[in-house]
């Protein structure tokens, strides 16, 4: 595995999901679900994505990948970054400022990502910390060159990836999802919050 990938497993116990699966919801009241797009292509993702926070990644077509403070089919600002996510930051980033980001990824069944730097940043030095609930991903993550050696491993609802150090520059995706390996959710399917820091502090 790539030096600075961290994997806190179970790091929210069920009650602890729960809590987040309604956080979650709420913020998808005020910033609801959309299909992102390619750039140049316009190709749409497979995820559905929101966001959370001061700044929220978005991509279309025309203005490409970007950090930006409203939603784009609604104009309104980006609900608040839920409480327990902000702790969970504090406990496990060991970095000097909070995240400004929290992208809010929804993959169906058969959705998937493929592999990807995180480098719209401009804060390279903090991590990228992702919280799984719901269905199993098998997530996929190796160098940062394309084409170099990469290796998957599961990740389950409650857990806590890191990507930090030299991982902080790793390609990295979601091959698929296991439908029917968790019971939080109503549907089949997998959220993905993605906390960043975005800016330098």
């Amino acid at each position: 595995m790539v030096d600075g990938f961290k994997l806190h497993a179970g790091f929210f116990d069920r009650a602890a999901q729960e809590t987040l699966v309604g956080a979650v919801r709420l913020c998808l009241r005020d910033a609801p679900l959309y299909t992102p797009a390619m750039p140049r292509s316009g190709k749409e993702f497979s995820v559905r994505m929101s966001n959370a926070g001061p700044l929220g990644w978005v991509s279309d077509r025309e203005g490409g990948y970007r950090y930006q403070p409203h939603h784009p089919a609604t104009g309104r600002p980006w609900p608040p970054i839920p409480d327990l996510l902000l702790q969970a930051w504090e406990a496990l980033s060991g970095y000097r400022a909070p995240p400004e980001a929290c992208l809010i990824n929804w993959y169906g069944p058969g959705a998937r990502m493929g592999l990807h730097r995180d480098s719209d940043e401009q804060a390279r030095d903090a991590p990228v910390l992702s919280v799984s609930l719901g269905d199993t991903a098998v997530f996929r993550i190796g160098g940062a060159e394309k084409g170099a050696k990469t290796g998957s491993l599961r990740l389950n609802s409650g857990d806590v990836a890191i990507l930090d150090g030299a991982a902080r520059e790793s390609r990295h995706g979601v091959d698929r999802i296991l439908p029917g390996t968790s019971t939080l959710l109503d549907t089949p399917g997998r959220i993905n919050l993605t906390l960043r820091r975005v800016t330098i502090p």
